[in-house]
Order: structure tokens, then C-alpha cells, then sequence
């Protein structure tokens, strides 16, 4: 592991006298330690599998009772280092706002941005990654610093501690990123207690088609809006299994909740009976509501009828907000109590924002990482009683609440689908693809909702189909366009979800999409019950100009090795691809394409009913025979094959459609050969 330090400061910014910079010693190997009168700093290493995990410790002495001059509560401790050797090209995940990361750019470590939690890293021969944890009571986080240091910023949020001990990076380097970032991430999860994906349950609601009310009717929410908008999906035919009451349907003042039960001039009878209406006259399985992590926004209403309900499990902050006790017990009471009374009106799950306001609630008062995980026990402890584990987690990229959640399994990946913004799809590309690469080593990623109705519906159509997450829309009432739903589900509304997130080949990580070039998202995913696996490239054009570029099959660092066969989704052809061949592609300005890649067996490759973006995944069973196959598809629709070999029979649930099939340079196609279901019998010529 090379993580070799040549200087190394710790300063130290105290209440009272301000910023002291220690210049530490090396001790040991790997040791430093700084010593001052009434100032002890010391940065140790130590190896963790194949990760570098650095630990920070910091004490300043205290007086029995003569005044003492504690740390700041801004960056009280910050850790500089100077690196013997400097990457090529990195490329940071910083808090551009509290709650969401976004990517940037750099060659330096001075050009890091404020508030930076992790960072891809390419040297000339391999790569590597920076994480920064958070620990017991502060995070980590890097950015600014003097040219060619790095340096690493501290914090609790919170004034007045003596004493700072914590795990302040993991670093780890690999032949792809992609490695880095996983012996990163599993470190962090020893040293946590925080779960990775991989031991996560995927919330069975959200593998269904959903609808959500917020880019609808933004906070003007009502009964009848909801009845109207499930009575059109019902008419569309729409599969829609789920439908999300988003912001609106609380009562609020001022931004804040004075009671649990919903608006009573938006909702006048509450929701049981709109609910039970809308699951026995629709498709609708699911109804779920959004609300704040503090209730609302500006927490509880003092003085409100849900105060004095719940007055015993709410703490009251210096600044007089009344939130859920930041405690695992007291906070998991207004969590039951809210819970249990949504439940008895017909509530599912819960959507939950504001994660990542921790720090703001609290600030002062509560060390934010303590906060953080007491607030997740308390609220996913409801959420598992009560909602079945089914909870989204929205606005809570920053660190504490990644590592700071007990075992919930989805988040959102990304700040919100903007419809109204032109620019918007670039930015919520380039926040759902770069911060994929290390979210998805904990979470199942949401990449939000999107409208059909809408000049880049298709455009997000393709990223949902890759994204290896939710898929649902927010169209307002009239708005649904049910033919920009169809190729992301099957009939009944069971979504065609990829195994994980979506994430950039690897050369497209260290480079600015929108400055030129094509930025390629991967993916992949099991065919039906085989042991084969079928990838995905979608393929964007940010530059605003025409740009040329390439895929291939190694793309999608996990796919195994092999020939493939490349389908070209937009036009309709394919041709087979050895593992490290390159295919040459050209997308005019804005333009997108989405290829898929299935492997290549001595009878052929299966790709499936062409009426799906993710064509492969509507085979429900595939089995190889001795000169041909066999497959069974979840629906009807165009199924298509490639063989370099003479079919000899092609049957359809029994009946011969040979002499339907349709072959250009070896791909065949037939359409709607049956109803329902579709069992095809493929032998070839010997």
C-alpha cells in the first residue's frame, strides 16, 4: 500500500486564542506526533486488508476549574500532509450543498473543494481512492490547503470538546478505481459498523412502477388531485403498483408540523378512505408519504397538538426548534407514534429528506456523528416496525448518514429531477453517474423521478432503465405518456432492474463530460435463471457539440470475460464483440444511445423482447441445449436472437413460427408470436 508521508502539520483551532499549527515528527514509521504545552497531536497509520486506514488524535489539557480554551466548533482540528507521490488526475465528490455531492475536476491537491468526502485518484500505472469517514463524534472532510498539500478538516459541529480521537482517511489503490473504492468502502464498513449494499435488502415496493405527487402539484396537494391522477394511470393502463404523497400533505405552519394527522382542508377525512378507494378501483398496491427527517422542516410547532402528544419523545434546541430526540429510544417513540397512526390510515412506506440537516438541527449542542446515528436507529427502527423496511432516504449524502444508518438498503443518489431547468438533465447526470462509483458500495441508488411528458423524457428513460434503481414518474394529471413507460416495465409493472448502480467506464472518470467526449454508463445484470450475464452501455453526448468515442464489453469492469453480441437499442442491428474490442460510435450535440451486450454461446446470444430498453432482463428462464436453446419470456413482444447458424425450427408455446422468422446478418426476430407469456424452442441445423 503506498501512502507515503514526507511533512506532516496538525493545527489546532481553539475557542478562544484561534488557529495553532503544530509541525508534526515522524516518530515511528508510521507515526507522526506533535507536542506543545497543552497540546498533544499524533496521525498513525495502519493497514486494514488492503487499505491504509489513518487515525487522528488530538488533546488539549483542561484546568479542574480555572478557565480553559477548548476547540472551535469550525474545523477544530485540520491534518496537512505532503504526499511523496501526486496522482495525475482526481476527481472529487464534494457537499456542494449539506445534503448531495456533485463531482469536480482537478489535477492538485490544493484544488480540492471545500467540504470533499471522497476522491477517484489515477496515477501513470494504477489507481486509487481517498475516502473520509465519519467517525464516533467528528467527520472528515478535505479541500483548500497550500499547493501541494493536502489537507483534511475535522469537525462535530459542535464547540467546546477537548479531545478529538478518530479515523480520519482510508486510502486504497487497485488496477481499477473500482477496487480502490471497494477496499476503501469495506474498511469503513469495519471500522463503522456501517453495512455495504451487499448485505442489504432491496425494499420490495420499489420493485414496481411508481408515480410520486411532488414535480406534479409541488406542495399544492390535495384528495381530489390524488383520486384524479390515479383514476388516469387506471384509464392509460399504466402499471403504476405505487404512488408517493410527496410534500403538501401535512399540517404545517411555518415550516413546522403542529399535527400528525394530514391537512384537513386538503384531506378532510384523512387517507384511509381515498386510499382504500384508490387500491380497489386501480392497480395500486402501495401508497407512501414523504415527510422531513425533524417532522418538517422547521421540526414540530411548540405549543401544537402533535407537541404536546408527543412531548416526551422531542428535544428542544437552544434556537427553540422541537425535533425528535437525536436519541435511539426517546427518538423512536415519535417515530412508532407517527408510524403507527400512518399505518391505520393506509400508509406503506415513507419517503424521508433531510437527512443530512443534522448538523443544523443540532449544531452546538450534539456531536453530528452521534446525532446521525442515533436519529437513523430511532427512525429506521419505526420504519422496520411499521412500514416494512420499505423507506427511501433522500437528501443524506453526507458521510455521517451513509455510514450512520443501522441497515437501510435504498437512497437517493442524486439533488431532485428539476423539469423546468434546460439545463437540468447534464447536472443530474453528472451527480447520479460520478457519485455511483462510491454510494453504491452501501446503497441501492434512486436516481429520482422524471416525467414522461417532457422534451428529455427518453433521454431519462435510459438512465432509469441502467440505473439499477426505482423507476417513477411525476407527471402532472393529463401529462402520462404511457408509451415512455412501457420499455422500463413489464406488463405488470415489475421494473427491469439492472444488479447494481449505474457507473462510468473508468476512462471517462477523470475527465469533464461536458468539455468534451462521451460519457459512458454501465451496468449489468443476470439472464433470467442462467449462469450468463448481459450488460448495458448508455452512452451521452454533454459537450454541445458532435463527439466520437467507442464501447466495449470491458467497459462494464464486472462483466466476464468473453464474446459478445452488441445490440444497438436505437437502431435495431448488433454484431459480435471480443471482450477488449472497441466499437466506434459518433452522437451529434445532446445525442444518446444505449447498447446492450449479451454473451456469445456456441448457439448464440439471446437478446430478448426488443420492446425493453434492458431487452435480456424479460427472460424469466434460459437453458442452453445440445443445438439450441430454450427461453421462456415474462410477456409477448418482439423476441430476437443472434446465431451464426441455419435455425432448423423456432416454436412459440408449442406452435412452429419458423417460416415467421425474420433474419438480417444473423440476428432473427418474431413478433408477437403469442399472448402472455412466451415459451421459445430455437434448434439449428446440424
Amino acid at each position: 500500500m503506498i501512502f507515503q508521508l514526507e511533512n506532516v502539520e496538525i493545527i489546532v483551532n481553539r475557542q478562544k486564542t484561534g488557529q495553532r499549527k503544530l509541525k508534526a515528527e515522524r516518530t515511528e514509521e508510521t507515526v507522526f506526533e506533535a507536542l506543545e504545552e497543552g497540546i498533544a497531536g499524533r496521525l498513525e497509520m495502519e493497514r486494514k486488508e488492503s487499505c491504509a486506514l489513518g487515525r487522528i488524535r488530538v488533546s488539549l489539557k483542561n484546568e479542574p476549574f480555572r478557565e480553559n480554551d477548548n476547540l472551535a466548533s469550525v474545523d477544530p482540528v485540520t491534518v496537512c500532509m505532503v504526499l511523496k507521490e501526486q496522482p495525475v488526475r482526481m476527481t472529487a465528490l464534494y457537499l456542494h450543498r449539506d445534503w448531495w455531492t456533485r463531482p469536480a475536476f482537478v489535477e492538485k491537491w490544493e484544488e480540492l473543494p471545500e467540504r470533499t468526502q471522497c476522491v477517484y485518484l489515477k496515477y501513470e500505472d494504477r489507481y486509487g481512492c481517498l475516502l473520509l469517514p465519519a467517525g464516533r463524534d467528528a467527520k472528515t472532510m478535505a479541500g483548500g490547503g497550500r499547493e501541494g498539500w493536502l489537507c483534511l478538516n475535522l469537525t462535530a459541529y459542535r464547540g467546546g470538546l477537548s479531545q478529538i480521537e478518530e479515523p480520519v482517511f482510508f486510502y486504497a489503490e487497485g488496477g481499477t478505481v473500482y477496487e480502490a473504492v471497494h477496499a476503501c468502502a469495506m474498511a469503513a464498513a469495519e471500522e463503522t459498523g456501517a453495512l455495504t449494499r451487499e448485505q442489504k435488502t432491496y425494499p420490495a415496493v420499489f420493485e414496481e412502477l411508481g408515480w410520486c405527487s411532488w414535480d406534479a402539484f409541488y406542495t399544492d396537494i390535495s384528495e381530489d388531485k390524488v383520486r384524479a391522477k390515479a383514476r388516469e394511470l387506471s384509464e392509460k393502463k399504466i402499471p403504476v403498483r405505487w404512488m408517493l404523497l410527496d410534500d403538501g400533505w401535512q399540517s404545517v405552519r411555518e415550516q413546522r408540523m403542529y399535527d400528525l394527522m394530514p391537512e384537513k382542508d386538503k384531506f378532510p377525512e384523512g387517507f384511509s378512505g381515498m386510499i382504500a378507494d384508490i387500491k380497489a378501483d386501480t392497480a395500486v398496491k402501495h401508497v407512501g408519504v414523504w415527510h422531513a427527517l425533524g417532522g418538517y422542516w422547521g421540526g414540530i410547532e411548540p405549543g401544537s397538538r402533535a407537541h404536546h402528544q408527543e412531548e416526551e419523545n422531542l428535544y428542544q434546541t437552544e434556537t427553540g426548534k422541537l425535533l425528535p430526540w437525536p436519541d435511539a429510544r426517546k427518538g423512536y417513540g415519535f417515530y412508532r407514534d407517527w408510524y403507527e397512526l400512518l399505518r391505520r390510515e393506509g400508509i406503506d412506506f415513507v419517503k424521508v429528506d433531510g437527512q443530512s440537516a443534522i448538523k443544523n438541527y443540532y449544531e452546538n449542542e450534539i456531536p453530528v456523528c452521534r446525532a446521525a446515528r442515533e436519529t437513523h436507529k430511532a427512525l429506521e427502527g419505526a420504519a422496520a416496525a411499521y412500514m416494512g423496511g420499505n423507506l427511501i432516504n433522500c437528501m443524506g449524502m453526507g458521510m455521517e448518514n451513509i455510514l450512520g444508518r443501522q441497515g437501510s438498503g435504498l437512497s437517493r443518489n442524486s439533488d431532485d429531477f428539476v423539469p423546468d431547468n434546460p439545463d437540468g438533465f447534464t447536472e443530474h447526470l453528472l451527480q447520479n453517474a460520478y457519485n455511483a462509483v462510491y454510494h453504491d458500495e452501501f446503497y441501492y441508488c434512486d436516481w429520482d423521478m422524471f416525467w414522461t411528458f417532457h422534451p428529455d423524457a427518453k433521454k431519462h428513460a435510459l438512465l432509469r432503465a441502467v440505473s439499477g434503481g426505482p423507476v417513477y414518474f411525476s407527471d402532472r394529471i393529463g401529462d402520462t405518456d404511457p408509451e415512455a413507460v412501457k420499455p422500463l416495465v413489464t406488463k405488470d409493472g415489475r421494473i427491469l432492474r439492472m444488479s447494481r448502480t449505474a457507473k462510468p467506464a473508468q476512462d471517462c472518470l477523470f475527465s469533464d463530460p461536458t468539455k468534451g467526449g462521451l460519457i459512458r454508463l454501465t451496468n449489468l445484470a443476470d439472464i433470467g435463471n442462467s449462469e450468463q450475464k448481459g450488460g448495458a452501455i448508455a452512452v451521452y453526448n454533454l459537450s454541445g457539440k458532435e463527439a466520437e468515442g467507442w464501447i466495449s464489453p470491458s467497459d462494464i469492469y464486472d462483466l466476464p470475460a468473453g464474446s459478445y453480441y452488441c445490440y444497438d437499442q436505437d437502431e435495431g442491428t448488433g454484431q459480435v464483440l471480443a471482450y477488449e474490442e472497441k466499437l466506434p460510435i459518433r452522437l451529434a450535440p445532446d445525442g444518446y444511445a444505449l447498447y446492450l451486450l449479451v454473451p456469445v454461446t456456441e448457439n448464440g446470444a439471446v437478446v430478448g423482447l426488443t420492446d425493453k430498453y434492458i431487452s435480456f432482463l424479460a427472460a424469466k428462464e434460459l437453458q442452453e441445449m445440445e443445438n439450441g436453446f430454450w427461453a421462456v419470456m415474462e410477456e409477448n413482444g418482439t423476441f430476437a436472437f443472434y446465431s451464426s447458424k441455419k435455425v432448423e425450427c423456432c416454436m412459440v408455446n408449442g406452435k412452429d413460427m419458423t417460416l415467421r422468422l425474420k433474419e438480417q446478418d444473423g440476428l432473427y426476430r418474431i413478433e408477437d408470436a403469442a399472448e402472455g407469456s412466451m415459451l421459445v424452442v430455437v434448434t439449428f441445423q446440424a
